[in-house]
């Protein structure tokens, strides 16, 4: 496999800067994302008031096909980042982020209930002065 990736100058410095890239939209597009979550976030069984998914049906479903398409392209340009240095499985989580599948909920709210990931999810609030995140309950334990 090394003999054939000596061989593959292009698609490394490819890859490089799709890891590049991620890394930098990453660390721009988090710090927002994460200020603009309502603090009740994770306790709503509901979208917040305002939310897309109130608008127009073919907005509704435009927007939710676009994220979904968007979603998929991140996990896929991830999979292939994941031996390099940098952003593959951050990519990975993006994609994931974006997608809808069945357990996803669960799965947000497990990752967000990890102590130092509700550390820095909160400092990013408390940097936009925003109230920390409310995560109801605890994680079922083993």
């Amino acid at each position: 496999m090394r003999a054939w990736l000596e061989g593959q100058d292009a698609l490394l410095w490819w890859m490089f800067g799709l890891s590049l890239g991620t890394l930098l939209l990453a660390a721009l597009l988090m710090p927002v994302v994460v200020a603009r979550m309502p603090a009740d976030y994770f306790l709503r069984k509901e979208p917040p008031p305002g939310s897309w998914r109130g608008r127009h049906a073919a907005i509704r479903w435009s927007l939710r096909i676009s994220k979904n398409v968007l979603g998929a392209v991140l996990v896929l340009v991830g999979i292939p980042l994941v031996p390099l240095p940098g952003q593959g499985f951050v990519t990975i989580l993006a994609g994931l982020a974006l997608l809808e599948f069945p357990g996803k909920r669960r799965l947000e709210l497990a990752a967000v209930r990890v102590p130092g990931v509700l550390t820095a999810v909160n400092w990013m609030r408390q940097r936009a002065g925003k109230p920390p995140l409310i995560v109801g309950g605890r994680p079922p334990g083993p």
